[in-house]
């Protein structure tokens, strides 16, 4: 089953893109998201069943020189392909409408599946060859997606150079470690490399390279700097798929290995992926409050989440080497757990903003406002999503952030001295970022959705189209499900933490009570979900009985003898997120600048006040900026020396040669 289903969603996938080579414009994004869609849903099937227990390994030595290709799929694996399918099935669904904004040309088209196919190959891969084949290819399509548009605004060509930067370090950093670690196999197949003989010197350097490399491509601070450009200027719904699905394989890389190739390791590793985590967590959820643009902002939430979960995969890693296995598969569960639920919320927020785009032509929050009457689909799917990412009962991510607090908080006791220092650092990481993604999201579902339109494009927006409802109707149903019954993915997550951490019991049993194996705790999601919107009936039938029964009068709301309300009095994104950007002052630093223009005939009379506030990225500007600032100085010294002459070229050449003698004369 297993194997039938990944060669149907691999096959869909080619057949999408040869399609949009071959068919006239009027079908080609009909024929691409269907394909699209449909080889989603084999890749769910797929990973359904190796998560059942059907694995699946084919090799095809012909394919690549060398190595040849292999592919082995297990529960792992099969879970993160499953995400990767549900992601594109909602995804491909969406751009049947979306891609006829401007987006059908096709190059765009033929690329769009090919990138969904590539996704599905990385965790499938067998071989360290055929790893970084498809991570490779994974990298390339993506980046191609990413300046679809460049055409159109300057900054997509600006974000693709980031992204094509960034992403190919992260991929040398993989490929320098995994070589290293072939080195000390027989062969790179992955059971090789389970039964390859590295001393703990080697085994950190290839644990250490690879984490910067994965960490890079999960947008884990201080490597995130490419998400929040890449992920705004791509289409909304090539957004969707690296936000939700491309991001989440960073973490598989780590888990893969971490865990099952490396055998767990030394303990400062997850100690180290911890802190990375949780510095990640609260540094991405602060600059998605600042931040004023809706998809930049959800880009930003993404390192936050990507942060969460590798707290939980620090946490089973320090768990595991200390023995306890119990909590090490809590832990982990609850990050795979939150991967799952992650991947649905942000396919509906990403989805939801692009509707926002195509209904006003506008990113910028502080230009929204008032788009309830006029989209009210997609008004309820961002507010959907919105609760589903703020942490708050009966929200997505609750369960899941609620395992991975109670594997945190129980870890205390049993752990030693650097891990009852980090634990509870740990959980103090993740209390701030659900109290900051609370006010990130109520900022942005407010002012974005609510009050009264700040701009001609909120006032005319418009709804999308059927194809692009029906996409977010999709993603929305999915954070549904697991809010309400996520003990229909837990038993899957368990056969995924067995792989890991060797247990392969579910961290938690009960249809409808969560019932924590292992230590004390239980959660009835569903329960809860129907107790809130009880109270809420029970609060608005009371308010209208008492309503009904006196009489109605309409009258002007008290506005302080200044007026009716306007747009210009509202909270804007900038000025409700002020409160918060001075409590952390220090760690934002947020840019001011006031000018004050006068009339030419008093510098005494104010003609006009102009307030502009700026939050760079600090990290960025502390590290990346003095980088590129030296890589340009080199930049200029080696026009200095490429002069265009041929004969200083080869004395160039020959000095080099002369040099690498002499080097090697005196080392040998």
């Amino acid at each position: 089953m297993t194997g039938v289903s990944f060669g149907i969603a691999t096959a869909l996938g080619v057949l999408a893109a040869v399609g949009a080579v071959v068919v006239p414009v009027a079908m080609r994004s009909t024929v691409v998201g269907v394909g699209t869609a449909l080889a989603g849903a084999a890749g769910v099937l797929a990973g359904g069943a190796a998560l059942a227990g059907d694995s699946f390994s084919v090799a095809l030595p012909e394919v690549l020189p060398l190595s040849g290709v292999l592919f082995t799929v297990d529960a792992l694996s099969g879970l993160f392909i499953a995400v990767i399918g549900g992601v594109a099935v909602a995804a491909g669904v969406y751009g049947i409408s979306y891609a006829r904004n401007g987006l059908d040309s096709r190059p765009v088209q033929a690329v769009f599946p090919l990138f969904v196919v590539a996704m599905l190959l990385v965790p499938a891969a067998g071989s360290v060859g055929t790893f970084l084949v498809c991570w490779e290819l994974m990298a390339l399509t993506s980046l191609l997606l990413v300046v679809a548009e460049h055409r159109r605004r300057a900054e997509v060509a600006q974000a693709g150079r980031w992204y094509a930067v960034m992403t190919h370090l992260g991929f040398v950093a993989v490929l320098s470690g995994l070589l290293v670690f072939v080195a000390h196999a027989s062969g790179d197949s992955f059971p090789a490399l389970r039964e390859a003989d590295l001393s703990p010197g080697a085994a950190s350097v290839v644990f250490g390279v690879t984490l910067a490399g994965f960490a890079s491509k999960a947008g884990i601070v201080p490597l995130h700097a490419w998400l929040p450009r890449a992920h705004p200027e791509a289409p909304s719904h090539v957004s969707a798929l690296m936000s939700a699905a491309m991001v989440t394989l960073g973490v598989y890389g780590i888990v893969r290995v971490g865990f099952d190739l490396l055998g767990g390791g030394e303990r400062w590793w997850w100690l180290l992926v911890l802190g990375l985590g949780a510095v990640s967590a609260v540094y991405g959820i602060l600059q998605a409050a600042m931040s004023t643009d809706v998809k930049r902002l959800l880009g930003q939430s993404t390192t936050e989440n990507m942060g969460l979960v590798l707290v939980g995969v620090g946490a089973a890693g320090l768990f595991a080497s200390s023995g306890n296995r119990v909590l090490a598969g809590l832990a982990l569960a609850a990050a795979l757990l939150h991967v799952i639920n992650h991947a649905a919320f942000k396919t509906l927020l990403f989805l939801a903003a692009g509707s926002v785009l195509h209904g006003t032509h506008s990113r910028e929050l502080d230009e929204l406002g008032g788009l309830r009457p006029r989209m009210p689909v997609t008004t309820a799917a961002f507010g959907l999503g919105a609760l589903a990412a703020s942490a708050l009962p009966p929200g997505t991510a609750f369960v899941s952030e609620w395992l991975l607090l109670q594997a945190l908080i129980h870890g205390l006791p049993a752990s030693g001295v650097a891990a009852a220092i980090a634990m509870p650092v740990a959980v103090a990481a993740v209390a701030l970022t659900a109290g900051l993604a609370v006010a990130t999201f109520v900022k942005a579902f407010g002012v974005g959705f609510l009050a009264k339109p700040r701009s001609a494009a909120a006032e005319q927006a418009h709804e999308s189209p059927p194809g692009m409802l029906v996409g977010m109707g999709l993603a929305g149903a999915a954070c549904v499900v697991l809010a309400v019954l996520p003990t229909v993915v837990l038993p899957a997550v368990a056969s995924a933490t067995g792989i890991a951490v060797g247990t392969g019991d579910a961290a938690a049993s009960g249809a409808v009570t969560l019932q924590l194996a292992g230590v004390t705790g239980s959660l009835s999601p569903l329960m809860l979900a129907l107790a809130l919107v009880a109270g809420v009936v029970v609060v608005v039938g009371v308010l209208r009985f008492v309503a009904v029964r006196r009489a109605r009068r309409e009258v002007r709301l008290w506005d302080c003898g200044g007026g009716p309300m306007s747009a210009r009095m509202e909270y804007t994104a900038t000025s409700f997120a002020e409160p918060l950007q001075r409590v952390f002052d220090d760690v934002v630093q947020p840019e001011t600048d006031v000018d004050v223009s006068h009339h030419e005939e008093s510098r005494y009379l104010v003609q006009a006040v102009e307030y502009r506030r700026r939050v760079p990225d600090r990290i960025e500007r502390r590290l990346y900026e003095p980088v590129l600032a030296v890589v340009s100085a080199w930049g200029r010294v080696g026009r200095r020396l490429a002069t265009g002459s041929v004969h200083r070229y080869l004395g160039y050449g020959f000095y080099t040669v002369c040099a690498a003698l002499i080097l090697l004369a005196v080392t040998r």
